[in-house]
């Protein structure tokens, strides 16, 4: 029994280094800037981000639809979000607002857009994760971590993000509203129970990502 035992789980730790592998070949290629892009200018990224804080930096924003959170983004990786944008900008993801916002920013412009909006990324606590992991995601933390934050800078942290955002982003990755190749034949043979368990779990975890705060404005306080 023991054996037995020790057998599965050998065999799921091999298959959660081998879909990391794999999504660490297809995320790279999606991270990698071009070399025109310098170093990130954080001052900068703050000026090119006004308009965005109209929505990520409203707290408990949604999407007008269909509806869902706006995710939150500070204590994210800044590699991810500049992949993100990238993907926005190429047709990658489906999402006409970010198309349109991304399209006309320059390799430069996503790297200090993602620095600004990513501040210090998420440390690990080292403390034993909130709630049990849902079999559904058992693979999924072989990257996203137990705790919600990422392994590396190319993945990314789900700890504290809205629930509902992580839910769409799951099934936009089975309908190909998302184009990860390795993220959609995750997503593939998840049912509805599973994805909003997963989605539940990373919502749980501390600490967890926050809401960039917009800067005072007469239309409001923040």
């Amino acid at each position: 029994m023991r054996s037995t035992r020790r057998s599965a789980m050998h065999a799921l730790s091999l298959a959660a280094i081998a879909v990391c592998a794999l999504a660490a070949t297809a995320q790279a290629q999606d991270a990698t800037a071009p070399a025109a892009a310098g170093a990130p200018d954080l001052h900068r990224g703050k000026q090119l981000s006004y308009t965005c804080l109209g929505c990520h930096g409203i707290d408990g924003y949604k999407n007008a639809y269909p509806d869902y959170s706006v995710p939150e983004l500070e204590g994210q990786h800044p590699d991810y979000l500049a992949a993100a944008l990238r993907g926005y900008r190429e047709g990658d993801r489906s999402h006409i607002t970010m198309h349109s916002q991304a399209s006309t920013l320059s390799d430069q412009d996503i790297s200090d857009i993602a620095a600004y909006f990513a501040g210090t990324p998420l440390p690990s606590s080292g403390k034993p994760p909130e709630g049990t992991v849902p079999q559904a995601g058992a693979l999924c933390v072989s990257c996203h971590g137990q705790n919600g934050v990422a392994i590396a800078p190319i993945y990314p942290s789900l700890a504290g993000q809205h629930e509902d955002y992580l839910v769409r982003a799951i099934q936009e990755y089975q309908n190909g509203g998302r184009k990860n190749p390795i993220m959609k034949q995750m997503a593939a043979n998840l049912k509805d129970e599973d994805i909003r368990a997963i989605a539940h779990y990373f919502s749980l975890q501390r600490p967890g990502l926050l809401t960039e705060p917009r800067p005072y404005t007469r239309f409001g306080s923040q």
